[in-house]
């Protein structure tokens, strides 16, 4: 079944969009009610105006600007902060920078969003079980979610449509049943009320930290824009809007029934639950976290890989565990989310303490993507008048959000903000060290090394060292390759070869690309130096060696080269092609640098990171017996030559 067969409007991708997007803001009601009432007196003002806030955060938040708006800026299909930064990034270089911010503060949130999710689901037990040890079961949940991570989750993904319905219409089936016995909790739907909890209550201000839980998953539902299409998630949206809305109705119109005390440590949630149907929708409520916390761990994935092609990321291992077409697994962020998942459970040990650590990264990203955003809708030639206007109101309302979540900062705010910056340097010293590196790199013209080449390649004197040697090169032109490749080939111990091969990798934008162009860059003789320029699509896990016998396979089978292995040929079959090697030129930080100190500690972060990262062997997928790797002084700016004065 191809990517795009879920993208057109049908009744199935409407179902699936239900299960893949909408998890994480699908599963608010459980917290959001609960963090605004929290051990605050029961009044008219407060549940009438926190209502208020919801539902003008969910139609200017979620449905104008993520659904309406930010929808339209897909890249081929893909959504998220790094599409759209790849859609507008040349038109301002510090675009880069809310890039960074949107995709860190992203990653930050995932290590919130499954504990609170899970956790706030699990304690709905004490009301069944009063004195029940819910720590154990909510790590054990969160283990097994990441450790089946690795073997795909398509036997697990068929289910998310039907959960999540089910989920949904429970959200729905339980806010009417409180609706029909009193629906004067309604007229919270005029925003008077918004504007009088916000000025009038005392610290009314304040609560927007917690109303803005209702719309954290907005910007994942702009991340996740690729696995359904924008029509399915705009339709499916007026659904699920409405029965969340229903349901925090619901709660309110219980909340409103008993005014003048505070609910302590009761859920909203559960509490409009009868009795008889408690534990099944406990059940139900942990399916559907488990379920938003699998979409939020596959996105996060997602978002790694972008960042890698962006170089915004050090180049990890990307696994393809299952065969559903772009399903990817990456060992490196599954662990690390795994453990901060379980940090942050033993750490908060209750939802409505991690409440207070939820929610203050996700605005940030929130505040990159409106200013990536304006540049798109600059770029798309929008009403100059129109798009000044939404970026305002964007821009206001994300700014409110951010100050009151500031309060959020000493009650646990502090770890994820710290985590996100840790992310933003991370990313900062892989994207400005290959800006240092580039433009320090020196590239030579091939047209000059070709008489030694060409010599070398005849001299009977020197033994063979490959029929090919295959170097992989990072320059564009085709005519030029960087200089420390010919002092490989001939300032070492020269490396005969009966041809010279460049090999240049290009990422394309499409996800499943697999192309490649062969250059000759000289035909006299039959010494040949070719160039190949592999195009491969940026979900596509490379196998150089095999895709660079295909290529010489093919040139011969079409009479462009012909080969003269060194060695007899009835020691081959018959469509040997000859022997070939990669050489891989290992790069480390020379002590013969004098570079500014900001530049220096750049490069000094890149190469302690770099050590982490896959090698080239492992990056491109080459056979180690036909590898060899070298080490090559990475002499960035030459420090000043020392004159030794000779004495007698």
């Amino acid at each position: 079944m191809s990517k795009n067969h879920h993208h057109a409007l049908s009744f199935a991708g409407l179902i699936i969009t239900v299960g893949i997007i909408f998890g994480d803001i699908g599963t608010s009601p459980l917290y959001v009610l609960k963090a605004i009432a929290g051990d605050r007196k029961l009044t008219e003002q407060l549940i009438l105006g926190g209502l208020s806030c919801i539902f003008w955060t969910l139609t200017l938040q979620t449905t104008i600007k993520y659904v309406i708006i930010t929808l339209r800026a897909d890249n081929k299909g893909e959504g998220g902060v790094f599409s759209l930064y790849t859609l507008v990034r040349r038109r301002k270089n510090w675009l880069v920078i809310p890039a960074m911010i949107g995709g860190a503060a992203l990653l930050a949130d995932g290590i919130i969003t499954p504990p609170i999710s899970v956790s706030s689901a699990i304690e709905g037990l004490t009301s069944v079980y009063p004195g029940i040890e819910t720590l154990p079961i909510i790590i054990g949940i969160i283990v097994a979610l990441f450790v089946i991570q690795q073997f795909g989750t398509s036997f697990v993904g068929k289910a998310f449509g039907p959960v999540m319905m089910i989920w949904f219409l429970m959200l729905g089936t339980l806010g009417i049943s409180q609706l029909l016995t009193d629906v004067s909790v309604l007229k919270a739907l005029n925003p008077y009320y918004a504007y009088d909890l916000l000025v009038n209550y005392p610290g009314g201000f304040w609560l927007l930290g917690a109303v803005f839980l209702c719309t954290t998953g907005a910007e994942a539902l702009y991340s996740d824009l690729g696995h359904c299409g924008k029509q399915n998630i705009r339709v499916s949206w007026i659904f699920v809007k409405v029965m969340l809305v229903v349901n925090y109705f619901g709660q309110g119109t219980y909340l409103l029934h008993h005014l003048g005390k505070p609910i302590n440590d009761e859920n909203p949630f559960f509490l409009i639950v009868p009795d008889w149907f408690r534990l099944t929708s406990i059940i139900i409520a942990t399916a559907a976290a488990i379920v938003a916390s699998q979409a939020l761990i596959s996105g996060s994935f997602t978002l790694i890989n972008e960042a890698i092609r962006l170089n915004l990321w050090p180049r990890v291992r990307v696994r393809f565990p299952s065969d559903i077409k772009g399903q990817i697994y990456i060992p490196s962020v599954n662990w690390f989310m795994m453990l901060g998942c379980i940090a942050m459970v033993l750490y908060f040990r209750k939802s409505e303490n991690m409440e207070a650590a939820y929610g203050l990264s996700i605005v940030l990203a929130m505040v990159s993507t409106t200013i990536l955003l304006y540049f798109y809708m600059v770029r798309r030639h929008w009403n100059p008048v129109l798009r000044t206007l939404l970026t305002f109101v964007f821009l206001l309302v994300e700014s409110g959000f951010l100050i009151a979540q500031v309060e959020k900062f000493p009650h646990g705010g502090y770890i994820t903000l710290m985590l996100a910056v840790a992310l933003i340097s991370l990313m900062f010293i892989i994207f400005r060290s290959k800006k240092i590196r580039t433009s320090y790199l020196e590239y030579v013209k091939i047209k000059h090394y070709l008489p030694i080449l060409q010599k070398l390649s005849a001299d009977d004197q020197i033994p063979v060292y490959s029929t090919h040697l295959v170097y992989l090169t990072s320059a564009e032109r085709v005519d030029e390759v960087e200089s420390k490749v010919f002092y490989s080939i001939l300032e070492q111990q020269p490396k005969r070869a009966e041809r010279y091969w460049f090999v240049h990798v290009k990422t394309d934008d499409e996800p499943y690309t697999l192309e490649y162009k062969a250059t000759k860059v000289t035909t006299q003789g039959t010494n040949d130096i070719i160039r190949i320029d592999f195009k491969l699509g940026f979900r596509v896990q490379p196998k150089l060696d095999t895709m660079f016998q295909q290529v010489v396979s093919e040139m011969v089978a079409n009479k462009e080269i012909e080969i003269h292995s060194r060695y007899a040929s009835e020691y081959h079959r018959s469509d040997n092609i000859g022997d070939f090697r990669f050489v891989i030129i290992r790069k480390f930080l020379s002590n013969d640098n004098e570079l500014p100190w900001f530049q220096k500690i750049v490069m000094n972060a890149y190469f302690v990171l770099k050590g982490w990262a896959l090698t080239e062997r492992n990056e491109f997928g080459l056979d180690p017996s036909s590898l060899v790797e070298e080490q090559f002084p990475y002499v960035l700016s030459k420090s000043t030559p020392q004159n030794v004065k000779r004495v007698d």
